[in-house]
């Protein structure tokens, strides 16, 4: 508990430079003009719903961690906090995003039959050797290491199903562990960026990156097999602007943690805010607004 004091009194009487909260503050305005514009203009043109309101639900991921973080910025004791409700949110865009591309496909039993479809080798005159160098007669072939332990998937039912899972999964471990970094955080165990053995936070980040990895594998698979047949709504671009959100961001964290852990992080930024949360939290009001200028 004497861990837990010490960290509140610090929090209270810190301020963040007002260059940072100002910069900060500014984009999230930005931010939050552009999300609103984007949802807006989807409502008034909602001819498609079973598509849109996906769509909706990764759009209000932007402004939701431009605001949690902006908060954490400016009040660094509300990190742990604020972070569950950006977590959770997170695990929920995950689901959005996956429904998302199966409601451009015609929905589950439409993706499914087309995936049994490209399974049988029908639907193209091309081989898919051409078609595509990730699966060769309708099987999914794994890159090395995953396919060490990974045998070849075939398309149809059984792939949509390690695809879902592969995305639920995600979902699940995601709000699990944002819940138990609160609840370690009450203890004063958690210890956000520090890499310590009595401290929660390197296991639960160690779970989380095996989680995410895994999830944005069966995401590029499940691109890699459908890209054509999504090529209407430019997938590559949604794909990879959605998985810069999600997975660089957590994986921009460790790496500002490890870089403080090491001493080699001494950028004038990294000098002007104290807590290395705040680093992250100031590089995320920076970032989060890109993906909605596409």
């Amino acid at each position: 508990m004497e861990i837990i004091e010490y960290l509140h009194q610090t929090s209270l009487s810190y301020n963040p430079p007002p260059w940072a909260s100002v910069t900060a503050g500014t984009l999230v305005v930005i931010t939050l003009i552009l999300s609103m514009y984007l949802v807006f203009d989807h409502l008034t043109s909602y001819k498609n719903p079973e598509e849109q309101k996906f769509l909706i639900g990764v759009i209000l991921m932007v402004p939701c961690y431009s605001i949690e973080s902006f908060i954490s910025l400016v009040e660094p004791s509300l990190s742990v906090d604020f972070e569950i409700l950006r977590d959770c949110y997170e695990a929920f865009a995950m689901y959005c995003f996956g429904r998302y591309l199966v409601a451009c496909l015609g929905g589950e039993e439409r993706t499914i039959e087309f995936m049994r479809r490209e399974g049988r080798g029908a639907g193209s005159k091309i081989p898919l050797i051409q078609h595509s160098l990730s699966h060769e007669k309708g099987i999914v072939k794994h890159p090395y290491p995953f396919k060490l332990f990974l045998k070849p998937w075939k398309l149809g039912q059984w792939f949509y199903q390690v695809v879902k899972f592969g995305i639920v999964q995600y979902m699940l471990i995601k709000t699990f562990t944002a819940i138990l970094a609160v609840i370690l955080e009450g203890f004063g165990v958690y210890c956000e960026g520090e890499f310590k053995l009595n401290c929660g936070y390197p296991y639960i980040a160690v779970v989380l990156n095996f989680s995410q990895s895994w999830a944005l594998y069966c995401l590029v698979q499940f691109y890699t097999v459908t890209k054509d047949e999504l090529a209407h709504i430019k997938p590559l671009a949604k794909f990879l602007m959605f998985k810069s959100i999600v997975f660089l961001t957590w994986w921009q964290g460790i790496a500002i943690a490890l870089l403080y852990q090491l001493g080699l992080f001494k950028s004038p930024i990294a000098q002007g805010l104290q807590f290395k949360s705040s680093v992250q939290d100031f590089i995320i009001c920076i970032e989060h607004r890109w993906p909605l200028l596409l």
